[in-house]
């Protein structure tokens, strides 16, 4: 993207939730308004803060937030507890660090435009009126999935909530083709806290003057189109974040400058060794925890399917009776049989292994970054979701896009080797059609962020929006 001209005295503020696939797209965000010229401050929570040092272009403002290890971010059953937490304690510190930040600005001749805050940071638009400063929300997440959070009372209403098991298959025909097991909930012993939750998201976001969408027409006009006539503010599909590409940094454009884990960058070179889309990655995000049965089944499915594999396990993904595994829980003799076909990290740059020519499928949990990547790269995609809106965006990735194949029951190996199979070797029908299909998203995706594209229009207007924000006297 060409940078243009800074914009003297114009400053934007940017508050991203501190969780892996939340602060990622915050942080390319600021890079696309940064190249539009304008001057850019993060403020930003202690726990799981980004490295000032990846961004020399911007101003960095911690705040202090009360929590304290790293481990709170471990599973999604401590998630919906973390948020309520940041919503009340980031508050004060929040509001005493944006008002230091006004004044600073004030002082140097710069006018602070608006506040760029997450979705789910709901408490900033009440802090934002008490300073008259406009607030845009950012939905990281698909439009698709957030359809659900906003019909959540009328679910409620007619009996889909609280799930009943007999009715998991069952079509919500408000909604549809999801089924009542693909509803955004996590497993909490508090649902009535989940639900205030997601009221206050979305009542903070229609609050807002305007939602940032990190997604494209193309991809979602239907959830769009329906959301846009739910709120009535302005609506600005920018995405996909990542594809922009900076001069400014040489770091912008890279996924490792704002990753809270350590990247292995040792298995590019394994992937160099592979044949055009012979291989199976596999990666479950950065909350996502399976048990060892699960585990287990995996395993044995990958290294039947005779497809080499690279393998994304996390310190902590493991629980075998109710405890994290401190090394993944291979069955003896395992890895050795594998004879090279199979590697194991940690972490993985993800995004340049899905633009890698080796990879011909990608096993994900379907958190939106994860899907909007491999979309972009067109690789056909294995849903195996856990929770919130990860099962959203598998229905759709699987039924709506029919870009992959879905697990719709407890993963079983012989399965396993049937869905890489079919994706790998595409010596089926199905298999080659969703390949098809991927690809012409794929350049639907390409066309969208470049000149006169959807996502690279709607940025023009973001950019003339936020600078109709009048200097208050």
């Amino acid at each position: 993207m060409r940078m243009e001209k800074q914009r003297k005295g114009v400053r934007l503020v940017l508050l991203p939730l501190p969780f892996q696939g939340h602060i990622n797209p915050m942080l390319h965000l600021a890079n696309i308004l940064y190249s539009k010229g304008f001057s850019i401050t993060i403020i930003h929570t202690t726990f799981n803060s980004p490295n000032p040092l990846n961004y020399p272009h911007f101003t960095f403002c911690p705040i202090q937030d009360g929590i304290t290890t790293q481990s709170d971010d471990s599973s999604s059953l401590n998630l919906l507890h973390l948020i309520i937490l940041l919503n009340i304690r980031c508050v004060t510190p929040f509001r005493d660090t944006l008002a230091k930040v006004i004044s600073d600005a004030r002082d140097n001749k710069e006018h602070v435009a608006c506040l760029v805050s997450d979705g789910l940071f709901y408490f900033t638009q009440g802090v934002s009126n008490t300073f008259e400063l406009p607030r845009i929300a950012l939905r990281e997440g698909g439009a698709s999935s957030f359809v659900p959070f906003v019909l959540f009372p009328l679910l409620i209403e007619r009996g889909y909530i609280p799930i009943q098991d007999s009715q998991l298959e069952e079509t919500v025909t408000e909604i549809p083709p999801l089924k009542v097991k693909d509803l955004p909930l996590i497993d909490t012993k508090e649902p009535e806290k989940y639900y205030k939750e997601l009221s206050n998201l979305v009542e903070g976001t229609k609050a807002s003057c305007g939602v940032i969408w990190n997604s494209f027409e193309d991809l979602e006009s239907s959830p769009l189109s329906y959301l846009r006539q739910e709120f009535q503010i302005p609506f600005f599909p920018i995405g996909p974040f990542h594809k922009y590409s900076f001069s400014h940094s040489p770091s912008s454009s890279s996924s490792s400058s704002s990753s809270l884990l350590t990247q292995d960058q040792s298995c590019i070179s394994w992937l160099d060794r592979h044949k055009p889309n012979s291989v199976i990655y596999v990666s479950f995000g950065s909350l996502a925890a399976i048990t060892a049965a699960k585990f287990l089944e995996i395993a044995w499915g990958l290294a039947s399917s005779m497809h080499p594999f690279l393998w994304v396990i996390r310190k902590g993904m493991v629980i075998d009776d109710g405890k994290e595994c401190l090394d993944p829980p291979f069955p003896a003799g395992f890895i050795d049989n594998l004879q090279g076909r199979g590697y194991i990290v940690k972490w993985a740059p993800q995004q340049e292994v899905l633009a890698h020519k080796a990879v011909g499928a990608f096993w994900t949990h379907c958190g939106w970054n994860s899907t909007l990547e491999s979309i972009c790269e067109g690789v056909p995609m294995i849903c195996m979701p856990f929770f919130t809106d990860q099962k959203v965006n598998a229905r759709y990735v699987s039924s709506v896009w029919k870009i992959g194949v879905q697990f719709e029951g407890e993963v079983k190996r012989e399965e396993v080797v049937k869905m890489i199979r079919g994706l790998i070797e595409g010596n089926n029908k199905e298999g080659s059609q969703i390949r098809e299909r991927v690809l012409d998203l794929k350049e639907k995706a390409r066309v969208s962020w470049n000149h006169g594209g959807s996502s690279y229009t709607y940025l023009d207007a973001l950019v003339n929006f936020i600078l109709s924000f009048e200097p208050k006297r």
